[in-house]
């Protein structure tokens, strides 16, 4: 892991204490910021977001889908817990947590606001990152591209209309021309450029791509640490009424991490994946793809949102807690192995 991820929860930290400090003393230099916007898009945010995604998305291989078919057990956990477990189980979460144990210390129209946050963090399953868990894992690294491959691909058909379903069941309006907007402008745009990029890259040759790579790796971290100033510059104020808010709005999301992780993990097991399948096949499941989530609440519910803080959030507790399930599922390596333990 670089400087920037082996430390992001730090840097998070920082941004945080950075944003609300430079909010309450700086409030005009925001206020212009947050009224730079065309058709809704806050344009210094959506530039920072594509900074942001891009280069993440220009790793990607998607000549890598052929791939999927070499572990075709391990895929299919992978595509159930992303797309059929997580996604539920954050807003079954949500509605336990936000909207009934922890509402009478919530402000109350922020409620359905933050259950939506909650719901795009686990509508977007993680591209980047998960690459890094799974080389800590010791995870096959082909496996890790094509279930990447695999769910991006997925993402761009499937991120709007589950989003649409998972808020109409709760009952949080969104339109869907704004949902569909976010996703061309956050995804599948972005995707496009990158697949451009990334083919420029490797017409130059693997060792000019791996250098643009080391030197545009830190651009993504870089952004998201720029964009989280801004979001808490802007948030700092209810923030300080409730400080309260985050440790609550934490609590689904590492139950919903443990939980998918947990899952995955063990239905590899039960169908008898190799060890170096499951770790990857576990870690995206309990992983997200935490910069589109900041984006599309951004754009759906903007700055100042629950959605938006909510989101941050994840971002906040991502690395702690993925590097805890790492190392669960390293040392238990040898149980894993060992059929004469198996249920």
């Amino acid at each position: 892991m670089n400087l920037f991820e082996r430390f992001l929860t730090l840097w998070v930290l920082l941004c945080i204490v950075a944003g609300i400090l430079l909010g309450q003393w700086l409030p005009a230099p925001f206020h212009w910021l947050g009224a730079l916007e065309i058709a809704h898009v806050n344009l210094p945010v959506g530039l920072l977001i594509w900074v942001m995604i891009i280069p993440m998305l220009v790793k990607v291989d998607f000549g890598a889908l052929h791939e999927v078919r070499r572990h075709v057990r391990g895929i299919g956990v992978t595509l159930f817990v992303n797309w059929l477990v997580k996604p539920f189980s954050m807003a079954l979460l949500g509605w336990i947590f936000i909207r009934h144990l922890f509402a009478p210390w919530l402000p109350a129209d922020q409620i359905d606001s933050y259950i939506a946050g909650l719901i795009l963090l686990a509508a977007a399953p993680c591209t980047a990152m998960v690459f890094v868990w799974s080389r800590l894992s010791h995870g096959d690294p082909l496996f890790t591209l094509s279930q990447v491959a695999l769910n991006d691909t997925l993402m761009v058909f499937a991120f709007a209309p589950l989003v649409g379903l998972l808020l109409g069941m709760s009952a949080i309006s969104v339109p869907w021309t704004t949902l569909l907007t976010s996703v061309g402008l956050y995804l599948v745009l972005p995707v496009i450029l990158a697949q451009l990029w990334r083919k420029a890259l490797l017409s130059q040759g693997a060792v000019a791509f791996e250098r643009a790579m080391t030197r545009i790796g830190p651009w993504s971290m870089a952004s998201l640490l720029a964009t989280l100033v801004l979001l808490f510059a802007f948030q700092g104020e209810a923030i300080l009424k409730q400080p309260l808010v985050i440790g609550l709005l934490a609590l689904p999301i590492l139950i919903q991490v443990l939980f998918n992780a947990a899952l995955a993990y063990g239905l590899n097991r039960m169908l008898g994946e190799r060890h170096d399948i499951a770790c990857p096949s576990a870690l995206i499941g309990a992983s997200n793809f935490f910069e589109l989530a900041v984006a599309a609440a951004i754009s759906l519910f903007g700055f100042t949102s629950g959605a938006a803080l909510a989101t941050v959030v994840g971002v906040l507790i991502e690395v702690p807690v993925m590097l805890l399930v790492v190392r669960v599922v390293n040392r238990s390596r040898a149980w894993y192995e060992n059929p004469c333990k198996r249920a």
